[in-house]
C-alpha cells in the first residue's frame, strides 16, 4: 500500500509537476488538501493533464480558495476559518498527497503543515530545487521534518543538473537522492512520463506506508 507526500522547500518548486509524474506512475489517487488559487488551471487541473489518471483518481480538494496566497492568508480574505481536523488523508491508495507551499506553510495563524504532517506519519519526498540557496532551504526543511519525526522517503531534485549541490544535501541530510526531475520541454503527459521514467526508479515509491 502506497501512501506518500510530496511537500516543497517553497512555494513553486516544482511540486505539482512532479506529483503529476509519481502519480501517472504508480496509477494512484492524487489530493491536494488545499487549493489556494482558483483563476486559471488549479493544480489538480494541472495534474489531470500531465498524469492522464482516470477523474475518479483526482480527489476533491478539502479547501479551494480564490487568492493564491498562503493558505491562512487565503482562508482569511475568502472568510474561510480551515479546520485541520477536515484535512485528513482519504482511504485511497496508492495515493499521492501535493502540500501547499513549503513544509513550514501555516495553514491558519495556529497551525502550520508540518503541524500536519507529524500528525499524519506519512512518508514525506521533499522537492528541492538545484539552483543557488537550494542547499540551506532543503537542509533546514529536512531538519524540520526529522525534529517531528516525521519519516522522510527522500529528495526529489528539479531543475537542471547540479552535482555537488545534490551531493552535499543528501551528505548533510543523509536523506536519499531519490533522482532529479529536469525541465521537460514541451511539457506534455507523454515527456513527462519518459522523462520521469528516464531518472527515477517507481520502485522506490511502491510500497511506502504509513509509520
Amino acid at each position: 500500500m502506497t501512501r506518500l507526500v510530496v511537500a516543497g522547500t517553497d512555494t513553486n518548486v516544482g511540486k505539482t509537476v512532479f506529483s503529476a509524474a509519481l502519480a501517472g506512475a504508480l496509477g494512484a489517487f492524487y489530493w491536494k488538501p488545499v487549493q489556494s488559487g482558483l483563476e486559471g488551471e488549479t493544480d489538480t487541473m494541472a495534474v489531470a493533464r500531465l498524469s492522464r489518471l482516470s477523474a475518479d483518481r483526482l480527489l476533491p480538494e478539502a479547501y479551494r480558495l480564490r487568492t493564491p496566497a498562503s493558505p491562512h492568508l487565503s482562508a482569511r480574505l475568502d472568510g474561510v476559518e480551515i479546520d485541520p481536523g477536515r484535512l485528513s488523508p482519504p482511504p485511497r491508495a496508492p495515493l499521492v498527497i501535493e502540500t501547499a507551499g513549503g513544509v513550514m506553510t501555516p495553514l491558519t495563524d495556529a497551525f502550520s503543515t508540518i503541524e500536519l504532517l507529524a500528525r499524519w506519519r506519512l512518508p514525506v519526498v521533499l522537492c528541492a530545487r538545484t539552483t543557488l540557496g537550494t542547499i540551506n532551504h532543503s537542509l533546514l526543511s529536512l531538519e524540520a521534518l526529522r525534529r517531528r519525526d516525521i519519516p522522510i522517503l527522500g529528495v526529489a531534485f528539479i531543475g537542471e543538473e547540479n552535482e555537488e549541490t545534490q551531493r552535499v544535501i543528501a551528505k548533510f541530510s543523509g536523506a536519499r537522492a531519490l533522482g532529479r526531475l529536469p525541465f521537460v520541454a514541451p511539457l506534455d503527459a507523454e515527456n513527462l512520463r519518459a522523462t520521469f521514467a528516464a531518472h527515477f526508479h517507481r520502485s522506490d515509491f511502491a510500497g511506502t506506508n504509513s509509520q
